[in-house]
C-alpha cells in the first residue's frame, strides 16, 4: 500500500459525507430576507418567488451557517 493509496481512500471518504448532505426549508414562514443566500459560503441556497430555495444540495458542506442566521428559523440540516 503506498501513499498514493492513501489519499484516493480520503478523497472517497469525503465525496460520500457531501452526497448524504439534506437542507429542509419551511417556505410557509420565510419571508425572502434573502440573508441565508448571501451568508452561504457554497452558494447552495437561491431566492425563487420571494422564498429561500436549494440550488445545488450536493454543495453543502453542513456547516449551518444559513441555520445560525435566519431570523425565522426557517432552515434545518439533516
Amino acid at each position: 500500500m503506498g501513499l498514493r493509496s492513501f489519499f484516493k481512500k480520503d478523497k472517497k471518504q469525503e465525496k460520500t459525507t457531501d452526497e448524504d448532505s439534506h437542507i429542509d426549508i419551511n417556505v410557509d414562514d420565510c419571508d425572502g430576507c434573502e440573508k441565508c443566500v448571501i451568508a452561504c459560503p457554497n452558494n447552495v441556497l437561491i431566492l425563487d418567488d420571494e422564498s429561500s430555495a436549494v440550488n445545488n444540495s450536493f454543495g453543502c458542506k453542513r456547516c449551518k451557517v444559513c441555520m445560525a442566521i435566519c431570523p425565522n428559523d426557517c432552515i434545518t440540516i439533516n
